[in-house]
């Protein structure tokens, strides 16, 4: 049985090519091009990239993203943070330095995480 206190880590220099999915947390040091679902939070460090869709509870972005971003509760963009994407969220805090380009929605984030869950199961 897993350990649900653990963090899930993706060294730099690894590349993982498909979803992942995950009851614990995770931190993405290296480059994953697909969708993420994560129950707890999302940790994209300085050297990590995500290009796909990340559906998690909490989330923190220091490194690039490129795709949508569905949060249950907060995201924090950090300084050297570069996002693409349009954004669902309740909290949203993007610190001086980070890059965003794209959208963010904010009102109506329970409906809006619910319908795309559902897509997602669906798939």
């Amino acid at each position: 049985m897993a350990d649900p206190g653990a963090t899930n880590l993706l060294r730099n220099g690894t590349i993982i090519n498909g979803n992942i999915d995950s009851e614990g947390d995770i931190r993405i040091e290296g480059s994953v091009t697909g969708n993420i679902k994560v129950k707890g939070k999302v940790i994209i460090g300085n050297s990590g990239s995500v290009t796909g869709d990340i559906h998690c509870s909490f989330c923190d972005i220091s490194g690039t993203v490129n795709g949508k971003l569905i949060i249950s509760n907060s995201l924090t963009l950090k300084a050297s943070a570069n996002y693409t994407g349009e954004i669902s969220t309740k909290k949203l805090i993007i610190e001086p330095g980070a890059i965003f380009n794209g959208s963010c929605k904010m009102d109506g984030i329970k409906h809006a995480i619910q319908e795309e869950f559902k897509k997602v199961e669906k798939k």
